[in-house]
């Protein structure tokens, strides 16, 4: 009797499928078609030049986007076919499944630290308040900002607003986290906080796309990599092979740019 073949375990299910996505602004073109798969559990990083589509997507992904067409869909809904009229009611419910970390922080200035943080859980899930704060004050303790909680944004450094805003969408509770080039309008010195909190995140399991320039910390999270030029993909796969040997000239092209600027 042949021995028991090992079984293998099953590959989770997509949490989130793209499905040729496209927005355009007139004449010009941002996304031609934009296809892209994320388990439970993995990152997926984006790489590529300023004004390929990159934010276009995370925007769409969010709901703050109304692409022109292709198709959404989440694990356990929604699923959202922009060929037809899409509404607010689609827009909240890719809201209530994703947080997005914004470049430039977006926190509220006149709102303290604590009530930045609160603001989602309380008005958009209807978290009571006392569980909200309890929740705020633990996550703002594990990113080292729990002293921080009556302080304002402007009393604040660029490093520990963005910690914020990742505080703020990890108190949603959200599916997937969304991160917009999150330490681009940082000082140089202050990019290792932020990329230290997010591999943190990226190590517990949390569903990332992250759209990023820092190609160190891309090839040691990332599950998958795309590059996106002109509005598609135009290679996707393992870090290791899109920052090793990638198959495509323009992705090489890119990669040398910002590996070797100063040749």
């Amino acid at each position: 009797m042949s021995p028991t073949e090992p079984t293998l375990p099953a590959e989770p299910a997509p949490l989130l499928e793209v499905r040729g996505l496209r927005k355009s602004f007139g004449d010009h073109h941002v996304l031609r078609s934009i296809d892209l798969t994320v388990r439970r559990g993995e990152v997926v990083t984006i790489i590529g030049p300023s004004g390929s589509g990159k934010t276009t997507v995370l925007r769409a992904l969010n709901g703050l986007e109304t692409p022109d067409g292709g198709e959404i869909l989440f694990d356990g809904g929604p699923d959202i076919d922009f060929q037809y009229p899409v509404g607010s009611t689609h827009r909240y419910a890719l809201r209530n499944r994703s947080a997005m970390v914004f470049q430039t922080y977006n926190l509220f200035p006149n709102k303290t630290v604590l009530q930045n943080v609160t603001e989602g859980p309380i008005r958009v899930k209807g978290t009571p308040k006392d569980v909200a704060v309890a929740e705020a004050e633990a996550l703002l303790d594990r990113v080292g900002l729990l002293e921080k909680r009556d302080a304002y944004p402007f009393q604040l450094s660029g490093g520990q607003s963005q910690r914020v805003g990742i505080v703020r969408a990890l108190a949603l509770k959200p599916d997937l986290l969304l991160f917009d080039e999150p330490t681009s309008a940082l000082d140089p010195e202050l990019v290792g906080e932020v990329l230290q909190v997010m591999g943190e995140l990226a190590a517990e399991g949390w569903t990332m796309i992250v759209v990023t320039h820092e190609l160190s910390f891309a090839r040691q999270v990332s599950d998958e990599v795309l590059f996106i030029d002109g509005g598609v993909v135009v290679e996707r796969g393992a870090p290791a092979q899109i920052f090793t040997a990638p198959t495509q000239p323009r992705t090489a092209q890119f990669l040398d740019r910002l590996l070797r600027p100063f040749h």
